[in-house]
């Protein structure tokens, strides 16, 4: 279903391979928790890894969205496992991180849209592994407030939510989600939540123009967003999501880095490898 031919990858593209000590190490001790770095075969996960950083994913492995940038299978999910919390906490102190991110699927399935499950996850790592950094990286929730603060009730150290592309290109990129939803997720979270800071970010690639990259950040940081992360889109599956429009280059990524920084955002990662989780812990200073 991708929309045309894919173009050639420029030089500064280059997967960079995963040591395989570091494939071996993860493996044996995550417990039976699901990273993202491993599943997404992540091109950052050696150098996150080292920097005791790593991202898990929850509520199972099947989305009720289809959104046409993600290679995360769709369909029916499976019930929640109520002994996730507890496996994720056991990995993040077998790893020894110092910083976790916990994201998920979207399940619009449950009343909350896993919430409570995100609540859970978020309570038994910190109370498991107590000087650990967590960053939440949520979905919509169908925009629900009771959801949002169950999560934020958990005390997380850090609330994300990506707005994933500019307003033109939500409809054809996102399923079931709308622009100004994710910014209202954000401003919401900002509301409830003000000593935690809120984060969110952008795709580069899908055909959006320059000047609409720059109005989507305006809209972030409207809403009180004071960390942004700005990456290239890399399909996952040829044939299956959309295809590459463009490849940003090098130093159009630095010029949305200092325009971020002018906007008053108080760090923003841009860059071809950059993903939600990459040098997150350096982000929050």
């Amino acid at each position: 279903m991708g929309d045309r031919t894919s173009i050639e990858r420029p030089d500064w593209i280059k997967v960079r391979a995963v040591p395989t000590r570091i494939l071996h190490d993860m493996r044996e001790k995550l417990d039976g928790g699901n990273t993202v770095c491993l599943g997404a075969k992540c091109p950052n996960l050696g150098e996150c890894f080292s920097r005791g950083v790593a991202a898990f994913m929850i509520g199972g492995a099947v989305c009720t969205r289809a959104c046409r940038f993600c290679g995360v299978g769709h369909g029916k999910p499976e019930p929640l496992d109520p002994d996730e919390p507890a496996r994720v906490a056991s990995s993040v102190a077998k790893l020894g991180l110092k910083y976790v991110v916990i994201t998920g699927v979207a399940r619009d399935d449950l009343p909350d849209g896993g919430a409570g499950h995100y609540a859970a996850t978020v309570r038994a790592v910190r109370q498991d592994n107590p000087d650990i950094c967590i960053e939440i990286l949520i979905p919509d929730f169908s925009g629900d407030e009771s959801s949002l603060r169950a999560v934020i009730d958990s005390s997380p150290t850090v609330i994300n939510h990506n707005i994933e592309t500019v307003r033109r290109l939500t409809t054809k990129v996102r399923s079931r989600a709308t622009y100004e939803r994710s910014l209202n997720v954000l401003k919401m979270s900002k509301s409830l939540a003000p000593d935690i800071p809120v984060k969110s970010g952008l795709m580069v690639g899908l055909g959006e123009t320059f000047d609409e990259v720059i109005e989507s950040m305006q809209d972030i940081r409207v809403v009180g967003c004071t960390l942004i992360t700005i990456g290239q889109y890399l399909q996952p599956r040829a044939g299956k999501q959309l295809s590459v429009e463009r490849y940003w280059t090098l130093s159009e990524f630095e010029e949305l880095k200092r325009i971020a920084l002018e906007m008053g955002f108080r760090a923003a990662a841009c860059g071809p490898f950059v993903r939600s989780s990459y040098f997150a812990e350096e982000m929050l200073g």
